[in-house]
């Protein structure tokens, strides 16, 4: 973790520096642009004054020149400013993630909470302290939802999974190129639109514009109606009637769909800096070499049948919208109507979706998918220690040593874990605070990496692609008048579902039936657990009910495990290591007391 630090540090350090001399040539190139004004001013004055017009006419050029190249240069070395300047704080971000401080990031992903899914409440996906918050280094709108994805679902099967593993590894040994390509994507400070418009904009044709004959009369007409402007209202050559006709001709064309014209010009406009960033990305990702087949076949996938890199089509497209651009110009409305200037662009624009459009949605696919790839490898970087899953679809399985929970960073405390054909429920038991609802949310959430390819945190993980399913901070759902009990029924509903029709099922229960009596609670989870031992599942379920402990007796599939706490100096402590059998003592009243709360009769 040290070494991790220092490299973070080193880079902070380095891009400081880097800043500073950054800044400090931008003072020198601001003075030495006032410099030149001013002695160009007065070169220029002294030179008309002694009528010495030579010296004027080359003073001029030669100061107008060096100050708009010092312009440039000026323009050009802030944007390197902010570049580093970015570079810088997403290697101060990173110390503190290092540090257990990336619950202070900003995207934590809450508005891809669904209360309805099958885990992502329970074990903390999304939302505030949660894992999307953790791992996240996503700028794109398709980025955020192949992260979200990945997090989500199981996407593909075993070998999908041991692709996004290998690109996962070659990921992590590329820090500088990482960080390069984040920051890429936060040049800009306003958030990223859903391309959804756009995609279907590029994918709408108007073949009126495509045919031969349409876009010859749209190119030479023009040079008639130009020909025609100088040669009678200029040289007085033909009548000056003949251009007016020509000038009025191409008023009437450019008013024809106008204001169709301009919705279409407006998307592609709203998307421009959207653009930049997309051909920013892609060429330092279609640049960069790489050794994974999984990413390789992502950056194959998006060049054209003429092996045409995405980023040079993007470009094309780019330079498009910037003469679109052009159109706010006061005197663009003259220029129009003596060029048909908006048919030209709508030509170049037919040309580029004919050619290039229906790809579009590929490359923010390919770009979305290694921007949540290069998220997943922080994790790989950050911590060595951490291992790669064996995926195993032979039988249901999770057997995992040394597994700790992910997200905490301080006093993690590590457990082994064996369940499968032998032991298919392992049934928690142990005092208030003691770690069982922690244990659960370890077993989970590592799964949940270990599908989207990314290392977990454990010394060995071995398991099968199981459908996971949570049922442990069930609440009452006022808007549908449900109550948290009927809510919990409903969630061991489809639990139940699932497993009676063969698929394979990982089941995290905690507390389950706290919402009814003790008896109908006990007879309704022995139920539930002898049923769900008996189908294609394995899981975990964590109670305070030491009756059903009984179980293990009763069912060879089920095994007793329990945490337990101790006294010293008049505290509890916890050690939240993981024992077999059932647990033996008793907290509450004591937490009671540590609480205030009088217990005494």
């Amino acid at each position: 973790m040290e070494t991790i630090k220092r490299k973070y540090e080193r880079r902070k350090k380095s891009y400081n520096k880097l800043l500073e001399k950054q800044k400090k040539g931008e003072r020198q190139i601001s003075n030495l642009r006032l410099l030149i004004f001013i002695v160009g001013i007065s070169v220029a004055v002294y030179a008309y004054l002694t009528h010495r017009f030579i010296i004027l006419a080359l003073s001029l050029v030669v100061f107008v020149t060096t100050f708009i190249y010092l312009v440039i240069s000026h323009k050009k070395l802030k944007k390197r400013i902010k570049y580093t300047a970015l570079l810088r704080d997403i290697n101060i971000k990173s110390l503190k993630r290092l540090k257990g401080e990336w619950n202070t990031f900003e995207d934590d992903g809450e508005d891809f909470k669904d209360d309805n899914h099958n885990y992502l409440v329970d074990l903390y996906i999304f939302g505030k302290n949660s894992l999307f918050q953790y791992i996240n280094a996503v700028n794109t709108f398709v980025g955020r939802q192949k992260l979200k994805q990945l997090l989500s679902e199981v996407v593909g099967n075993s070998d999908d999974i041991y692709q996004r593993q290998e690109a996962i590894e070659e990921l992590g040994t590329m820090l500088n190129w990482r960080q390069r390509f984040l920051a890429e994507g936060m040049v800009i400070s306003e958030k990223m639109h859903n391309p959804e418009n756009l995609i279907t904009w590029a994918n709408e044709r108007n073949e009126d514009f495509r045919k031969p004959w349409v876009i010859t009369i749209f190119r030479i007409l023009p040079c008639i109606t130009i020909g025609f402007v100088l040669t009678g209202l200029v040289m007085n050559i033909i009548p000056w009637y003949w251009p007016i006709i020509a000038l009025i001709v191409q008023y009437v064309l450019i008013r024809h769909k106008r204001i169709e014209r301009f919705q279409m010009f407006n998307i592609s406009e709203n998307y421009n800096n959207d653009l930049r960033i997309y051909y920013n990305m892609l060429r330092l990702f279609e640049e960069q070499n790489f050794k994974s087949k999984h990413i390789n076949k992502i950056k194959d996938g998006i060049k054209n049948e003429n092996g045409l890199e995405a980023y040079k089509q993007i470009d094309s497209l780019s330079s498009i919208i910037d003469s679109i651009s052009n159109r706010r110009n006061s005197l663009y409305f003259i220029f129009n109507i003596l060029t048909l200037w908006d048919f030209q662009l709508i030509i170049d624009l037919e040309k580029w979706k004919y050619k290039s459009g229906h790809l579009l949605k590929n490359w923010l696919d390919a770009l979305g998918k290694i921007e949540a790839l290069s998220s997943l490898a922080i994790i790989r970087f950050e911590n060595p220690d951490w291992v790669m899953p064996i995926i195993d679809d032979e039988e249901t399985k999770l057997i995992s040593k040394d597994i700790g929970h992910p997200l905490i960073t301080k006093d993690r405390v590590h457990n082994d874990l064996t369940i499968d054909k032998n032991v298919k429920v392992m049934l928690i038991t142990g005092s208030n605070m003691s770690g069982k609802s922690t244990l659960l949310r370890t077993a989970g959430i590592n799964l949940v990496l270990a599908y989207a390819g990314a290392p977990v945190c454990a010394k060995y993980f071995r398991a099968s692609i199981m459908k996971i399913y949570t049922c442990m901070n069930v609440t009452d759902d006022l808007s549908d008048n449900i109550s948290s009990f009927y809510a919990e029924l409903l969630r061991i509903k489809d639990i139940v579902k699932e497993s009676e029709s063969g698929e394979k099922i990982f089941f995290l229960l905690d507390e389950i039936f706290k919402g009814t009596n003790s008896l109908d609670r006990h007879t309704g989870a022995k139920v539930l657990i002898n049923k769900l031992s008996h189908t294609n599942s394995i899981g975990m379920v964590s109670t305070h009910d030491l009756e059903l402990c009984d179980l293990e007796e009763e069912n060879d599939r089920i095994a007793n495990y329990h945490f337990q706490e101790y006294y010293k100096h008049n505290k509890i402590y916890f050690d939240y290591k993981l024992r077999s059998g059932s647990s033996t003592t008793r907290n509450a009243l004591y937490l009671m007391k540590m609480a205030g709360i009088d217990v005494e009769p």
